[in-house]
């Protein structure tokens, strides 16, 4: 739960985002939507505690974040920020964020097979390793490819609450529905926040907020939205009207 919750940068002469206040229940599938420079990534990044508010509260279970562990807090979440990087490790390392075990293997290329990308990898040499900062021969990805290894990520890491920032913004809309339809399936009973500019991939979330001008400006479902015929029925529209004109 956000309460009030108001943040502005150092330096900065405005607040990015002004007394937010918003429920989020387990187990739900939240959009976050609005035009750049709104504050979807800054809301984020203060959920996963990289930042604290300036005013107003986070809590968590009613209590408020600042009161939990702050490793065991972060570690209950699965995130994809639009900057994901790969590390110069393998691509086994990457999906688990951890040395590779006994039995990881199955465990990895379930992952990758779910985030599209096993065809790819399992046609390379085994134990191949990402970017070429110590193997000539590393392996470089496509932006489009980097997002699904992302996903991966997220697939192999048991956390009950997943948050993606723009997950596919690299991604063709055929690739972006497959995504999402992977994803819903792969966090049901989690806890499902991601960005999208595209506002096709909002149509079955629970619930979709719209930010403008660091405030919540429309909350609902994508039908109740539509209804109200405001600004989200109005960039819908606009997007609907791009791929049919295409």
């Amino acid at each position: 739960e956000l309460r009030g919750v108001t943040f502005r940068y150092p330096g900065a002469e405005d607040d990015t985002l002004r007394d937010l206040n918003m429920k989020i229940k387990q187990g739900e599938k939240i959009a976050i939507v609005g035009f750049n420079g709104a504050g979807k990534t800054t809301l984020v990044k203060l959920l996963m505690r990289l930042y604290d508010p300036c005013s107003g509260g986070i809590l968590l279970n009613g209590k408020d974040i600042r009161e939990y562990n702050l490793e065991s807090y972060r570690s209950s979440f699965g995130v994809v920020f639009q900057d994901y990087k790969q590390f110069a490790l393998t691509v086994a390392e990457n999906v688990l964020g951890r040395p590779m075990r006994e039995g990881d293997d199955k465990i990895v290329e379930d992952c990758l097979r779910r985030a599209g990308i096993w065809d790819k990898i399992s046609a390379l040499p085994a134990g191949i390793y990402m970017t070429r900062e110590f193997d000539d021969d590393g392996l470089i990805l496509s932006g489009g490819e980097s997002q699904k290894l992302a996903i991966a990520s997220v697939y192999a890491r048991n956390s009950t609450v997943v948050i993606l920032d723009e997950p596919s913004s690299a991604l063709d809309p055929i690739a972006e529905h497959e995504m999402y339809k992977q994803m819903y399936l792969a966090c049901e009973g989690k806890t499902m926040i991601f960005i999208s500019h595209r506002l096709s991939s909002a149509v079955d979330a629970d619930r979709i907020f719209l930010i403008e001008d660091g405030r919540i400006k429309e909350s609902g479902s994508h039908s109740e939205l539509m209804s109200m015929n405001g600004s989200y029925a109005e960039m819908f529209k606009a997007q609907a009207e791009s791929y049919t004109d295409a």
